[in-house]
């Protein structure tokens, strides 16, 4: 089976020759021991307008990060290129995507479609909820394609 070499890399055409060889490239860190202890991510926790802790692995497909919604509060509206999936892990509320409401509460998991504007609240006046987002931006970075907008700001 033919290998691409550096001066020589496959093109399209060479589509057919190409077998995947998969190969373990071990990274240095396996490990973030107490993610929230490290602490919240400040220029993205200040932008969001809520506690996040970014899961500091060395992944270049998908992210995860802890958010945190304050009693009564509401994210603003965004939208993003990559694919998100949440997971709550205390609380209640709901997340709008476009004209849709979806209620929530722990235990439960949501999806949050590419491109679609969308928020997070919390129900509750007096407690806060806390949740796991998935995402596969670091894929879409790497890629040159990742983007997100806040509502009522340019891109």
């Amino acid at each position: 089976m033919e290998t691409a070499v550096k001066d020589k890399p496959f093109q399209s055409s060479d589509f057919h020759r190409t077998y995947a060889r998969p190969e373990v490239r071990m990274p240095a860190k396996l490990h973030h021991p107490n993610v929230e202890q490290a602490g919240a991510h400040d220029q993205f926790s200040m932008e969001r307008k809520h506690p996040v802790f970014f899961v500091d692995l060395p992944t270049v497909a998908l992210s995860m990060t802890i958010g945190g919604l304050l009693p009564g509060q509401v994210t603003n509206q965004h939208r993003h290129t990559y694919e998100t999936v949440i997971y709550v892990i205390e609380g209640e509320g709901y997340t709008q995507i476009e004209d849709r409401i979806v209620e929530w509460k722990a235990g439960d998991a949501i999806y949050i479609p590419i491109w679609a504007w969308h928020n997070h609240g919390n129900r509750s006046a007096t407690v806060g909820a806390r949740y796991i987002a998935c995402e596969n931006a670091p894929l879409l970075q790497n890629l040159g394609v990742a983007l997100r907008e806040e509502r009522g700001r340019d891109l």
